[in-house]
């Protein structure tokens, strides 16, 4: 495997640093844990000698980096169809197809968009020392729409900070059973449900904040097509949030009750991620990108507008 050598030069100003936090500081595209890893590894040296984390600097090393290659991880490139929104050295943008799961795992172990993107993406630097997308946030599999990928360290702890706190504009499409207020807003906690371990709920005692917005775009006879604003990015939870307030995703296989489970409207949970706004990692620039409905959903929509005319 072939390495790499970083040479870092601590300066007069550098003295009483510790080595592990002036590293960080002065080579942002290393991870703190990246960092340690190396330091761990004896691959961070001063004069041909490991150096401690704890180390205090004296301001006037030259510090050496001996940084291996990016090591392949278990997932293999795959050819499957992969829709490119935006793509630049930094990040790249996907409209996933609903049935494609985020990343491998139990049950899962190829066909994802990880496998996807360790074909298409022909420049990926890889983080943490190896050579996988930085996944940012997730869609459920069934959930299609809208992802911001980092294609290295870096862009991926920017685009994490943008994300916790809140930063980046995160807005859905659903088709919901019912007729929920023209507007609203959620404002529940957000924790395993006791009984149903594969679902989350908002009826809890302790639990993190999950908080979305909503506002009513188009009513049908039999539901609504609503747009949804997430103040926070939970798991499920824009299906938990309607499933709970009486207005379920038609076809959420997890949340919805019978009268909602609508295979002749659409075989999937009707949501859509729809678009996503967020400053870019390196520029700063804002970028914003919708992903267009896709035909399942607009189907689900003409078969609704059928039922109401139905009534008239």
């Amino acid at each position: 495997m072939s390495e790499a050598v970083v040479v870092v030069v601590a300066g007069p100003e550098d003295h009483g640093v510790r080595a592990d936090l002036f590293l960080a500081r002065s080579r942002p595209e290393f991870s703190r844990a990246r960092l340690q890893a190396l330091i761990e590894a004896g691959k961070v040296r001063v004069g041909g000698t490991a150096i401690k984390a704890s180390q205090r600097l004296q301001g006037v090393e030259r510090i050496e980096l001996t940084v291996p290659e990016a090591v392949a991880v278990e997932a293999q490139p795959e050819d499957l169809p992969l829709a490119v929104v935006h793509q630049d050295r930094d990040i790249i943008v996907i409209n996933k197809a609903a049935g494609m799961v985020v990343h491998p795992g139990a049950g899962h172990a190829g066909g994802t968009l990880v496998n996807a993107l360790l074909h298409h993406v022909k420049d990926l630097k890889g983080v943490g020392g190896e050579l996988r997308p930085g996944l940012v946030h997730r869609l459920d599999k069934d959930t299609s729409g809208l992802l911001v990928i980092a294609k290295h360290d870096v862009a991926l702890r920017v685009l994490q900070a943008a994300f916790k706190s809140r930063e980046v504009q995160k807005t859905y499409l659903a088709l919901v059973l019912g007729q929920p207020l023209d507007e609203g807003t959620f404002n529940t906690l957000h924790g395993r449900h006791p009984t149903h371990r594969l679902r989350f709920t908002g009826k809890v005692t302790e639990g993190k904040s999950a908080v979305t917005h909503y506002k009513v775009v188009k009513r049908y006879a039999h539901g609504a097509r609503v747009e949804v604003g997430l103040e926070t990015g939970r798991t499920h939870q824009i299906r938990m949030h309607f499933a709970e307030a009486g207005y379920p995703l038609f076809s959420d296989p997890l949340y919805a009750p019978k009268k909602a489970q609508r295979p002749d409207l659409i075989e999937r949970q009707a949501l859509h991620a729809w678009k996503l706004a967020f400053l870019h990692p390196r520029t700063g620039k804002p970028m914003e990108f919708t992903a267009p409905v896709p035909r399942d959903f607009k189907d689900a929509e003409k078969r609704l507008s059928l039922e109401h005319a139905d009534l008239d």
